[in-house]
């Protein structure tokens, strides 16, 4: 989720999703291409990442399911 969201809130560029996902390059490059193949997200020839509509719509869906979770006192 918070791969997602950098790519949402930041400009896409790997070293502001790392900074904001907290996550090791390595580790990055492997959760972007996972979320690729699964049509998630998408690589600009500038070499940036966006969300799909796709990727928008499951965001916002973990989003829901986060403030269900927190309406019956889980914490993250």
């Amino acid at each position: 989720m918070d791969i997602l969201e950098a790519i949402c809130e930041e400009d896409g560029k790997v070293t502001r999703i790392m900074l904001y996902a907290n996550i090791s390059h390595d580790r990055l490059m492997k959760y972007l291409q996972e979320l690729s193949e699964k049509g998630l997200v998408e690589e600009s020839e500038e070499g940036r990442y966006k969300l799909t509509m796709k990727g928008f719509r499951f965001l916002e869906e973990l989003r829901k399911a986060e403030r269900l979770a927190r309406a019956f006192g889980f914490r993250f």
